[in-house]
């Protein structure tokens, strides 16, 4: 497994919707969550994009020269960004890093900030862009002179005269769950990103992905975008989850949700379907909570329990061909750590991802030999 943490470039805080406990989103705080990652031997983070967010590419680049292995999992948006231009700050990005940067192909799904963005494309339309920009911007990074003239995308002569340390380029993740999204999926990237949905619709998911690229004779890897709740516990854990929604109402529920009901992401719409907005339906499937969706549009599922119920969960999904869990919890300096310090020592996790599931002698607090010998 290669377990991913979060970067909150929008606030965090120890409870949804509500600013009692909030915490501001600051360069100083994003640098305390990366440093911890890193020393703690996540594989990467994810660094969310969109208009109540700090932009990605700045943020990802202040924090390259204060981490040594982590990777930076950074936005590139199709709709906003010319593929050649996206392809030299990739190129740059990644020798700066020494080869350390990944990047999440986002499409949209909030018509009313994509409109403000300048973008008034469809749906499908934003899926017709996003392949040509792709076809494009893969040729472009591997240095090829490219000239392309599509519906949406026309370059002439287009070259990337810098080289990438990764080969043939940074690896491109992506999530979307409608048919556009798939076969986009299917023709173009590396990484497929499920939300947190319940593994029944996750193994269809994967399936479907897995046809599609095998049609075009590509193949693809699989990875999950889910929020953790972690205790000693079960009880404990649960206590949690109902802790971070102990400040919401019916109003604040009800406004999120109508919010979410704009957008035309079926993704979006997917999470929506799972509660319905109905805080008493919150476990749908055993040990994954929906209770994070109320009010938090994309990922909104979590999985909640003792260590031991959460890596079962965990490697079930991994039996459906998950290889990548991009994990997150409130709040993410804290849950960093307890993610860690609990979960990792009963993972198989990959090579990148090594920290404090190997048990270092001394660790934690000095005790006196003394005391040890049960002396004064």
């Amino acid at each position: 497994m290669n377990i991913f943490w979060f970067i909150p470039t929008y606030g965090d805080g120890r409870y949804l919707g509500t600013r009692v406990g909030a915490r501001a989103a600051t360069p100083d705080y994003f640098r305390q969550i990366a440093t911890a990652a890193d020393g703690l031997g996540y594989t990467g983070v994810l660094i969310p994009t969109g208009k109540g967010c700090e932009d990605p590419w700045i943020t990802a680049s202040s924090l390259i020269p204060i981490t040594r292995r982590l990777k930076f999992l950074v936005a590139m948006r199709p709709d906003l960004m010319s593929p050649t231009l996206a392809a030299r700050m990739a190129a740059t990005f990644d020798r700066s890093s020494e080869g350390r940067l990944l990047l999440n192909v986002v499409t949209g799904g909030d018509p009313e900030e994509l409109e403000g963005d300048g973008v008034f494309l469809d749906h499908d339309g934003r899926y017709e862009r996003t392949d040509e920009f792709l076809s494009v911007w893969k040729q472009a990074i591997q240095q090829q002179e490219v000239t392309y003239t599509g519906k949406h995308i026309q370059v002439n002569k287009a070259k990337v005269l810098h080289p990438t340390v990764q080969k043939p380029y940074p690896p491109l993740y992506f999530g979307g769950s409608s048919e556009a999204a798939l076969n986009t999926a299917a023709k173009h990237i590396d990484v497929y990103l499920t939300w947190g949905e319940p593994p029944r619709q996750v193994r269809e998911k994967i399936a479907a992905v897995r046809r599609l690229a095998e049609e075009q004779g590509r193949s693809v890897r699989f990875g999950i975008r889910l929020h953790i709740i972690v205790r000693e516990t079960r009880e404990e854990a649960w206590r949690a989850a109902d802790s971070l929604i102990a400040h919401l109402d019916d109003a604040t529920i009800a406004s999120a949700q109508q919010v979410f009901a704009k957008m035309d992401s079926v993704g979006q719409r997917r999470m929506s379907e799972l509660h319905k907005g109905d805080r008493t339906r919150l476990e749908i499937s055993p040990d994954l909570w929906a209770g994070v969706g109320l009010v938090r549009g994309g990922a909104g599922t979590a999985l909640v329990g003792d260590p031991g119920t959460v890596a079962a969960r965990m490697q079930e999904y991994a039996e459906l061909g998950i290889e990548t869990f991009v994990l997150s919890g409130y709040p993410h300096l804290e849950e960093a750590y307890r993610v860690a310090e609990l979960l990792f020592p009963l993972l198989p996790l990959s090579g990148a991802s090594r920290g404090t599931g190997q048990v270092i002698p001394a660790a934690g607090e000095a005790v006196a030999l003394g005391n040890l010998r049960g002396g004064s």
